[in-house]
Parts: structure tokens; sequence; C-alpha cells
């Protein structure tokens, strides 16, 4: 049982903090433009597919140096001529037009990579067991992406709240027009903003991509969650963000690891269903079963309870 728990919690820190390295570009662009981009985890798909074809030449960390760099590129420049052109029109304008920008990267994505999934392999230096513990190895690539998202979060909150950078950005948040007098060049920095997010989901497409395999539906099995995240923690809160990852990591895999069922609470409530009842379906499901759905009824919950989120202080 303790076995079971310590790697459930392991499990659980991985895969909360690579949700946080997706979600923290969005939640930094949001912070900072108050656009919800849905085509981020797309640019996390890209960062996937462009270090894979980078490694091919110049190994993992080739990849892992120049991938994020392209995508965040990219990002500024669909920022300065697309997006820029479309934020007068207001925030629907610019949720069609990232709308549209997830379908146009996934399809470019089939048409230069193929619809099947790349051999995007984890680096030999890595390729190791970190410990090993009541018989069960951790690996060595896995504490490298704990290393890695920890260390995203330190540095973003640390430029965010204590740099010089860091206060003309929470400034032109809240008074472009006065940082723009003071002689900062306020879409400049609106556009580097969105290009380092868009970058920061490069690095997690990066990071991911060896675990999670790489493949033109990868964006889909993590974009819906990343925006649960943001508004769990709260919109445009980076601590926020983290704690919704890490809250959303460990619930699901502990979720994942139990051996718990319907069943068993009804027993502790004495209760049982016939086998022809209409509920008893419903109430055979376990634990593992319902994992997925988790963030989903925390989600709601959150929403009814505190809908300004966990860390948030502008409402929903």
């Amino acid at each position: 049982m303790i076995e079971v728990l310590i790697f459930a919690t392991l499990n659980g820190l991985v895969t909360g903090l690579l949700l946080f390295m997706l979600a923290s570009g969005l939640t930094l662009i949001f912070s900072m433009m108050g656009v919800l981009n849905f085509a981020h985890a797309s640019f996390y798909m890209l960062g996937a597919y462009f270090a894979y074809s980078i490694s091919l030449y110049l190994g993992f960390w080739g990849g892992l140096l120049f991938a994020p760099l392209i995508v965040g590129v990219l990002g500024a420049l669909i920022e300065r001529y697309g997006l820029r052109k479309v934020h007068d029109s207001g925030h629907v304008a610019e949720l069609v037009f990232t709308f549209g920008l997830a379908f146009l990267i996934e399809e470019a994505v089939q048409f230069f990579w193929g619809p099947d999934t790349k051999n995007y392999q984890t680096p030999d230096l890595l390729d190791f067991p970190l410990f090993t513990l009541f018989g069960q190895e951790f690996s060595a690539y896995r504490g490298f992406m704990i290393t890695i998202s920890v260390g995203i979060f330190v540095a973003l909150y640390y430029v965010l709240t204590r740099s010089r950078i860091g206060i003309i950005i929470q400034a032109a948040i809240t008074h472009p027009n006065t940082v723009a007098n003071l002689g900062h060049n306020v879409p400049l920095i609106f556009m580097l903003v969105f290009g380092v997010g868009t970058a920061l989901a490069g690095v997690a497409g990066v990071i991911a991509g060896p675990v999670l395999t790489t493949f033109p539906g990868m964006a889909l099995v993590l974009g819906s969650i990343v925006f649960v995240i943001v508004v769990i923690g709260g919109l445009g809160s980076l601590a926020g963000a983290f704690i919704a990852s890490l809250l959303i990591g460990l619930l699901q895999s502990y979720a994942i690891a139990s051996d718990v069922g319907m069943a068993d609470l009804l027993n502790l409530l004495g209760l049982e269903f016939a086998r022809d009842h209409p509920l008893d379906d419903l109430w055979t499901l376990t634990l593992p079963q319902i994992a997925p759905l988790l963030p989903y009824l925390l989600l709601v919950l959150v929403l009814i309870f505190r809908p300004s989120g966990l860390m948030g202080k502008r409402e929903q």
C-alpha cells in the first residue's frame, strides 16, 4: 500500500508539472493580453514535432534548445500579423481566430509529418533508473521533467514579481497608455509575451513527446485539460495554475492507482442495487474508470464555491 501511494504521488507530480508547463504559457498570455488562446495546445504539439525533426540531426538536446525558440518565433509572428489585426473586434473574434488556427496547425502537422506516430525517444543520457524503491524503478527522465517544470515556475515567478521586466509587464496589463507614455513599446511587449507563452508550450511538447508519444492528435489529449487548469487556478494567476496542475495530476494519479469502486461506497452505506435496477451499471464503475472525469468535476465544484478560481482575481 505504501509503495502504491509513493509512486502514485511521484507520477502525479510528473503529470501535474507537465500540465503546468503547458498551462503556464496560456496563463501568461491571458494575464497580459486577456486572450484565451484555443490554439495553445497546438503549439505544444508543434514543439514535439519540431523537436523530433531536429533530434534526427542534432539529438534530443538540440531539439530541446531550438524547437521552443522556433515555436516562440512562430507564435510572435502570429500575434503580430494575425491576432493583433482582430484584437479591436473583441474577444469573440480572437476566440474564432485561435480556434481556426488550431485546426490549421493540426492539418499542417499531418501534411508535413504524416498521420502516423513518430519514434521520438528519450535521450540516452537519461535512460536509466533514478532510484529503485520497493522493487519499482523511477526513471531519470521523469526526474528531469520535474526539474525543468519547477525551474520554469521559479523563473517565471521571479521575472513577473521581482524583475524590472516583470514590473513593466504588470503595469502594461492595467495601464498600457501610461507605460506607452513612459517610452515603452506596448505592442512589442504584447508580441514578446505571446511568443514566450507559445515557447513555453513548445517546451512542454519537447519534454512530453517521448513519454506521451508524438502524434497529430496529441493537442486534443491535453487541450481541454489546460483550460480547466487555468479556470480552476484563477484566470491570469501563475501560482493558481501551478496549484491547480498539481491538484489535477495527483487526483488523477491517485484515482488510477486505487482499487475503489462505487460498490465499496455502497457497502459502507449499507446499500445494494438489484441486477435489473437502472442504476446498476453506474454503481459498478471503479475510480480508475472515472479518473478522466475528475478534473471536470473539480472544475464544477470550484465554479460553484469560488467562481474566481483558487487564486484568481477575475470573475470567470
